[in-house]
């Protein structure tokens, strides 16, 4: 098997897929990841093969996200992207024809996936480490939160036609011009070709979202996609020795949530809700999600490897981003998640339905009375910790990337 790995986005978005690269290439197959540059070094020393593309859309995104005062100025930004994803549908094709794959599986976000495997005539299979694409009756697209009645939820998952909706005619150009593809209509269903259902692997453990009972049989949940992990990479001594106190550590970080302006006024709420709750903080910068001062009890980083850091704190609060949210919880740590936008609300949801954490608190309630409350909660209930410990033997258990390589090497041979 000669596997092509599509993705584009955030570390969250990019990890899983540089994880199941890695346990194809240790089973003797092919694999390339293709995803922008800054992912390369990270691939090179996991023994994988790379290939860049939307590099030019990565960074308009991280600087969007450090320097704008709030979520209409991103939007803004994002309209100024069209140049941008055109030229990553190109890379993305490029790669193909460099690379010759006999399967394709891609994140929705790179847009180009499916039609490239169209035009080579090789399967296509859809990942995204969220049950977004996949109707079901039992919740609505994790965009949304709340109860509501079964049909009312698979009728919210139309949304996904948005893609084909909103980039149709960047599309059907990249189709007509570059492919020689017919052109396809606005009104596509992603998940059918031809009327034949499209293959998705979600990278996410059954023990934290169940198997919805009404998906079909293309949709898998195979557990979470963890790369293998670098015995000679040990945390940073300083972490280390900040760690080793007496006083809980609690880890904070926001990843890209960021919003410039509000960064420092973050890590105040933080510092000082996380001293009230009597812990000390080991703050990650991210991409602008928060801005902190070192001191005896704050130890400010700007990137450690989560498998590494997460088993060794008391508790974790971030954001809800998919993979850090894996992360914490196969570390079997407490978790607080203070969402955003997007899937975080869904995952606050998951941590708190599971018993792994308090409610989450959204962003836009953040003070130092809440989160003082919150993480109080966090540290002092050991019910948190006996359940997250639990569902980190179970995560630990698992084999998410053995599973979808047995998947995928069933798709590539039919």
């Amino acid at each position: 098997m000669r596997a092509l790995i599509i993705t584009f986005g955030t570390r969250g978005d990019v990890e899983p897929y540089l994880a199941l690269a890695q346990r194809l290439r240790s089973e003797g197959h092919d694999a390339i990841l293709c995803a922008p540059e800054v992912y390369r070094a990270d691939a090179v020393r996991s023994g994988v093969g790379f290939e860049a593309a939307g590099t030019w859309m990565h960074d308009l995104v991280r600087n969007g996200m450090t320097t704008a005062s709030g979520p209409i100025e991103v939007a803004r930004a994002a309209r100024r992207m069209t140049a941008a994803m055109r030229a990553s549908l190109v890379e993305q094709w490029d790669a193909a024809q460099r690379t010759d794959p006999t399967i394709i599986l891609a994140h929705p976000k790179a847009l180009g996936g499916f039609h490239i495997a169209e035009r080579l005539g090789v399967p296509f299979v859809a990942s995204l480490p969220l049950p977004f694409l996949t109707p079901t009756g039992e919740f609505p697209i994790p965009f949304l939160t709340g109860r509501h009645s079964a049909g009312w939820n698979r009728a919210t998952y139309q949304f996904n036609r948005f893609t084909a909706i909103a980039y149709g005619g960047m599309i059907n150009r990249f189709r007509t011009k570059l492919l020689g593809l017919d052109r396809a209509s606005r009104f596509s269903d992603f998940l059918n070709h031809d009327g034949i259902p499209v293959p998705v692997l979600y990278p996410i453990s059954p023990a934290v979202v169940p198997r919805p009972r009404d998906y079909p049989e293309s949709a898998h949940l195979t557990g979470y996609w963890f790369r293998s992990p670098d015995v000679e990479a040990p945390l940073p001594d300083e972490v280390s020795a900040f760690i080793d106190g007496t006083t809980p550590v609690v880890y904070a970080g926001f990843g890209s949530m960021g919003f410039g302006k509000h960064a420092e006024e973050r890590g105040r709420i933080v510092l000082d809700a996380v001293r009230s709750a009597g812990a000390r903080a080991i703050v990650a910068r991210g991409w602008g999600g928060l801005q902190a001062a070192q001191s005896d009890d704050v130890l400010v980083v700007d990137e450690v490897p989560h498998e590494l850091l997460f088993p060794r704190v008391s508790a974790v609060v971030h954001h809800g981003g998919s993979g850090t949210t894996a992360a914490g919880l196969r570390a079997g740590r407490p978790t607080l998640i203070c969402p955003v936008l997007g899937d975080q609300p869904f995952w606050g949801d998951r941590v708190h339905a599971l018993g792994a954490g308090p409610r989450p608190l959204p962003m836009r309630k953040l003070r130092i009375e809440s989160l003082t409350e919150r993480l109080t909660d966090l540290l002092s209930d050991a019910r948190y910790a006996a359940h997250a410990g639990e569902l980190g033997e179970r995560i630990r258990g698992e084999d998410g990337t053995g599973t979808a390589v047995r998947i995928l090497g069933r798709i590539e041979s039919t």
